[in-house]
Order: structure tokens, then sequence, then C-alpha cells
């Protein structure tokens, strides 16, 4: 998790978030989220969260890609999402309804709650204010580091309410995932770069420095697109290793080690096969800097679901924790200052969501499509044959699910055409 280690670092921090961002942040909203990011990491100290420390006792910071700095807090090594919420979930322990929000239950300016699946049927749960945390949308790719469930729905529903979108297109890859028949890839973080590993392809060539300056510390966008080349001009690439000692390795990077002995590789002998996934969305629900979606009293969107264009063009790596920490302190504080209730409603119950037996084959048609069609290097050909393809598949009686998955795809595909000009993330080859 990123965090600016004083006063002082702020103004680097915020630099290069933009930088990264490609100049498309909102300064604002990057201010925010930097001037605050000692304030609530040292909250969480405080709480009791254990972040990783050197053998001094002294919070220990790496160094990721773009970042000018060593300012990289981790946690269980290599698991500080996981270590943050399970602190969090301890911090506020309470019964959790697993199911999937199939509506939103919208009108006029007003969302009254939603409509929720357990699984067997449906119901209407109401609430003076709607956050939707809903994480982005891996599972319209063929390769993602995303958990199965980060499914894009809730864009889905929102674009059916017609609630505005933003920078849709912004879609990052993360550069290093290990190269595996499994759709959700387990992902080699950055840190790893940080820590001195480096690219390598299959014809022993250290590539990176063709292709930036930065090498292996380049922001995320150039590397994922160098890894990519590469393999476009039939070559395997391979993240090295061998330089790192072994005990650090273990002690620094637990889930990989694990991960690794698993799959008989020993990173002192063997070079680790890797290539880029599909793993977050820079755009998203549009918000303001408080969290309220556009033209909403009581709706709002926080962390990868929500747009308020902190990351710009391209995410800097290890900002997307430290968002969700701010702005989701931001929206609760701006609902518990709001005397904001709904008045007595009902909406009609629905049934289930319907679903169709090609539902699963659409599924992976549509993943496979976009892949190749709106992935790290897209042209105008391959994004017009793209929606053509969607708006015909949005024609046919599909899913109620995968009717969602096509609308934002459409959504996506339609920025990614209204943007001819490359810029961060989203990069278009004007050759084809």
């Amino acid at each position: 998790m990123a965090v600016a280690l004083d006063k002082k670092d702020v103004e680097s921090h915020v630099d290069d978030t933009i930088k990264a961002g490609a100049l498309r942040n909102n300064k604002d909203a990057v201010e925010i989220l930097s001037n605050q990011s000692r304030e609530i990491i040292d909250s969480l100290i405080k709480l009791g969260m254990d972040f990783d420390k050197d053998q001094h006792g002294v919070l220990h910071y790496t160094k990721e890609g773009a970042h000018s700095a060593n300012r990289i807090l981790h946690a269980g090594g290599d698991a500080t999402g996981k270590e943050l919420n399970t602190f969090l979930f301890n911090q506020n322990p309470h019964t959790i309804k697993y199911g999937t929000v199939v509506d939103l239950l919208i009108e006029d300016d007003i969302c009254y709650g939603v409509t929720f699946f357990d699984g067997e049927e449906t119901d209407n749960i109401y609430a003076n204010n709607v956050v939707i945390a809903s994480g982005g949308m891996g599972s319209l790719f063929q390769n993602t580091t995303n958990a199965k469930g980060i499914s894009a729905d809730l864009h889905g529903i929102a674009i059916e309410k017609n609630i505005e979108m933003r920078d849709m297109h912004m879609l990052q890859f993360h550069p290093t995932v290990l190269k595996d028949d499994n759709p959700q890839k387990f992902l080699l973080t950055e840190a790893l770069r940080g820590e001195g590993a480096k690219l390598i392809n299959s014809e022993d060539e250290y590539f990176m420095s063709k292709y930036d300056e930065r090498e292996e510390l380049a922001p995320r966008d150039v590397v994922s697109r160098s890894i990519f080349q590469e393999e476009q001009k039939g070559k395997e690439v391979f993240l090295d290793l061998r330089s790192f000692d072994y005990k650090f390795f273990q002690n620094r990077f637990p889930t990989i080690s694990k991960k690794l002995e698993e799959i008989n590789i020993n990173i002192k002998k063997d070079l680790i096969p890797i290539s880029p996934a599909f793993h977050y969305a820079m755009g998203g629900i549009k918000t303001d800097l408080e969290g309220r979606v556009s033209n909403y009293k009581n709706l709002y969107a926080v962390g990868e679901a929500a747009s308020t264009m902190v990351h710009g063009a391209n995410r800097l790596a290890s900002n997307s924790l430290l968002e969700g920490l701010v702005f989701g302190k931001i929206v609760s504080n701006t609902i518990k200052a709001s005397s904001f209730h709904i008045k007595h409603k009902s909406f009609a119950k629905v049934g289930a969501p319907k679903k169709k037996s090609n539902d699963t084959n659409m599924r992976n048609t549509i993943r496979s499509m976009m892949w190749e069609k709106v992935g790290i290097i897209r042209d105008q050909k391959n994004l017009n044959d793209a929606l053509i393809s969607v708006e015909g598949w949005l024609k046919e009686d599909v899913g109620h699910f995968i009717r969602l998955k096509l609308l934002v795809a459409k959504e996506i595909i339609k920025e990614a055409i209204s943007h001819t000009e490359s810029q961060g993330a989203h990069y278009i080859n004007k050759d084809n």
C-alpha cells in the first residue's frame, strides 16, 4: 500500500501519481489521496494493524514501478490486501449476507435500496444510503488477476439505470502473472521488481531497456505493452529471480514462495513464465470527491467501482488499497453527517434473474473477444468489430448477467473508439 512518507513527500507522491496517470488525473482527488494517506495509515497502526518491519523494528518501505521513493508498506510479506481485509473485519465483526445484487431500486434522484438474490429467491432491501463497493470488471477478460466474483454486474446495472459512467476504456493490465491455464491468474507482485527481479525473454535478453529507460520500474502500462510486444515477436517472457537470496525471498514473499514450491520452480535455477493479465479499472461510476454518484442524493460509489479520476489513465502501483481507505472514510463521514432519510416506498418484488442454457458459452466468447480486441494494444478495426459483435449479442435472448456484461463491454468499447489518441493504459496502434 502506497503512503506519503511525511508531509514533504506528499508533493512527490502526487507528482508520481499524475505522471503515471498520463496527466489525466483529477489533481484535487490525488491531493486528497496523498494528504490523507499518512493519517489513515497511522490510525490503522494505532488500532493494531501490523505492517512489516525491518530488523530494527522500523516500518519497512519498498519501491514499485513509477514511484520516485520507497513508500510502499506491506503486511504478511506479500499478503497486504488479505491482512488488511482480515484486520478491518475484526475491527467491526458483523454478519455478512452472501448473494448478488441484481437491481438498484431507483426512482427520480433517490436510491431506495437494492434487489438481492441469495441463489434461490430475490428480496428487496431498503436503506437510507446505498454504497456501491463492488470492485472492477475482471470477468470480462480471458486472463485476469481478479476473483471470479469481480463480475462488472453493478456497472451493468448502473448503465441500465442511465447512471453516468466515466473513463470506462481506461483498463490496467498487470505485467507479471504466472502463465498457466487458469483463467484467474496468480499475481507476481510488482514489489518483486522493486526488490530487483528482472524480465528476460526466451533469447536470454533483458529487454526492458529497449522500451523505457526506467526498465523494470516503468509504469505498468509500459511494462505490460513491452511484454506483449515481445510475445508478438514470438518470444516467451520470464521473471528472473536468480539474484534473490532464498531466505530473504521466503520471508518477504511467503505466498509467492509457497506457490512456486507447489509447481516445482526453484528461484535459484528456474525462470518463471509470465504474461500480462487484466488487473484494474481506472474508470467506473462517476462520482464527486465525496463519493456521491452524480445527480443522486443518497447513492455512493467507492474504490475500483467508482471514478473520481484519482488514477487518471493508469493507476500508480499500490495506490488502490490507499484509495479504498481514504475515499471509503470520506464516504462514511459524508453519510454520518447526512440527515437524509428515504420516504416509505415499496417496490414490486421480481423473480430470480433469468438464465439461459448458452450463458456459459456466451460468457467465454465475450471474455475471449475482449482480450483479443479490447486488450493491451488496441486498433480501430478490432474495436469496431468488437462493437458490432456486442450489439449483435445484445439483440439475442441472453441471461440476465450476460446482458449486464454485454452492456459494460459496449460502454468500454464505445469509449475506446471515441478516444482515438493513446493515453496511458489506452494504447491505440495506428499502423493497422
